[in-house]
């Protein structure tokens, strides 16, 4: 669905898929490994595009619990054993947000690429496109179930299986700098970029995996300030939000 400037309330992407780290859940007062005030706030975000005709599908990260890489380089855990658990991480996630959706009136479905029969549907690609017909947000969960890749691989995987429209990368600042803007005044900030000039000045947008997949079929990526208010309706609505990888 394309963008019209006439009718500002119709969406200009009709299928997204939603790419959020773990980490967004973290409580930054208690530590808690799931703020619940703070997933009210994304899931309503979700709720309202949703009800714009959006169709939506959630790729979380698990890194609020327990994140692979980070236990075999710190603890000691074995990596493939660290991935697993860290993609049982994401599957705790992703059933917080289904209750959380569910609460607010909004049909979802867990799918997991980790056969679990009484925790979540398996991932079934035909079953995942008639969920989002039916207007159901659809939660992806334990990665791509294969240890080494991550869930950016992931958002990228099912975002081509489904033909979403585009990436919406949420993240903790508002786009993408030429340098780290936390570490640097005179950062400058892209309103959009090409995948080629991302490369050769070596942002990390998405991991290598994942960025070659959306690169390769040209699928575009969005990176906004999660913590903008209304930024994700914003952005489906078409205004300027974020930088646009493309």
């Amino acid at each position: 669905m394309s963008s019209d400037a006439n009718n500002p309330g119709k969406p200009k992407y009709k299928r997204v898929i939603l790419k959020l780290s773990g980490e967004v859940l973290r409580s930054s007062e208690t530590g808690d490994p799931i703020d619940w005030d703070t997933l009210q706030k994304i899931c309503q975000q979700v709720k309202d595009i949703q009800a714009l005709g959006t169709e939506v599908c959630i790729v979380i990260g698990g890194g609020n619990i327990f994140r692979g890489l980070t236990g075999s380089t710190q603890q000691g855990v074995d990596r493939t054993t660290g991935d697993y658990m860290g993609m049982l991480a994401t599957v705790i996630n992703g059933l917080a947000f289904m209750e959380c959706l569910e609460k607010m009136g909004v049909y979802t479905r867990v799918q997991t690429s980790i056969p679990m029969n009484q925790v979540a549907e398996p991932f079934i690609l035909r079953r995942a496109i008639r969920h989002l017909e039916k207007g159901r947000v659809v939660i992806f969960v334990a990665g791509t179930g294969n240890p080494y890749f991550s869930t950016d691989t992931t958002a990228a995987l099912r975002a081509n299986e489904v033909q979403a429209e585009i990436i919406m990368k949420a993240t903790k600042v508002d786009g993408i700098y030429d340098k780290d803007p936390m570490k640097h005044d005179d950062a400058v900030k892209y309103d959009q970029i090409s995948y080629m000039d991302a490369i050769r000045q070596r942002l990390n947008i998405l991991d290598s995996t994942a960025f070659s997949l959306c690169m390769d079929n040209e699928v575009p990526i969005l990176v906004f300030n999660l913590y903008d208010e209304d930024c994700i309706k914003r952005a489906i609505l078409g205004e300027s939000v974020g930088t646009l990888v493309s």
